[in-house]
């Protein structure tokens, strides 16, 4: 577990991951949750949701050392523009960032501070996505191939497992129980723009990277809340 903490948070000591790192990711993502919740519910009770919604923002890339917004910028860089294969993850492997990059970054953080200013949101919901978040992740190893030789993820590439899929059920119940049809939708919603960003990246890099799976944590997450957000 401490692991995978410390890959997936600035939590804790650098650990080498191993293949037993990857079984960890939901509950890591149900701690980082709970820590979202708390913030979230603390700053609409002591400020105005305009700040609130920052505040919650700062601290989910503070906790997690930025690595998946990271991952959304390489990626934007490395499957948008029209270039060559090879060309596309030298890109992404690449320090500096492009246009592409410097879009998806504004808009996905625009989005999740549009938001999280909503003072209605149920706290809890935020536990179960981001632990869906991340067993997502967790699981696409073992349904995709990795696009490079060898890379960042790589040693715990073979801990991967479809059956890891299976955190998603009781977060997802939860969601149902807690927001209805909404609940449904956001976990729809989250499954099917990381299969929808796996599948543009199989096309074109030839699989997934390290920097596709922080930019699935991103989005889902994301796309997740605003099918949350949908008006009755």
């Amino acid at each position: 577990m401490m692991s995978a903490l410390s890959f997936l948070t600035i939590l804790g000591r650098a650990r080498r991951p191993d293949e037993r790192t990857l079984r960890w990711f939901p509950i890591v993502g149900v701690a980082i949750g709970i820590v979202l919740a708390g913030t979230y519910w603390g700053s609409h009770q002591l400020w105005a949701p305009i700040v609130a919604g920052i505040i919650v923002v700062a601290i989910d890339l503070t906790l997690t050392g930025a690595l998946h917004l990271d991952g959304l910028a390489d990626t934007a860089d490395g499957v948008l523009p029209h270039i060559d294969r090879r060309r596309r993850l030298a890109v992404m492997a690449e320090p500096d960032v492009g246009t592409f990059a410097i879009a998806a970054v504004f808009v996905v953080l625009a989005a999740r501070w549009g938001l999280f200013v909503d003072p209605d949101i149920e706290p809890v919901a935020l536990i179960a996505i981001w632990s869906t978040s991340r067993t997502i992740i967790a699981t696409i190893p073992a349904l995709v191939p990795y696009a490079r030789t060898e890379g960042l993820v790589t040693p715990f590439l073979a801990g991967s497992s479809k059956w890891l899929g299976l955190w998603i059920v009781p977060a997802a119940a939860t969601l149902i129980v807690l927001e209805g049809w909404r609940g449904v939708g956001a976990v729809v919603a989250a499954v099917t723009v990381a299969a929808a960003l796996v599948i543009l990246a199989r096309r074109r890099l030839g699989g997934f990277t390290g920097d596709v799976l922080g930019a699935v944590v991103m989005l889902s997450e994301t796309a997740a809340l605003l099918a949350l957000a949908i008006q009755p």
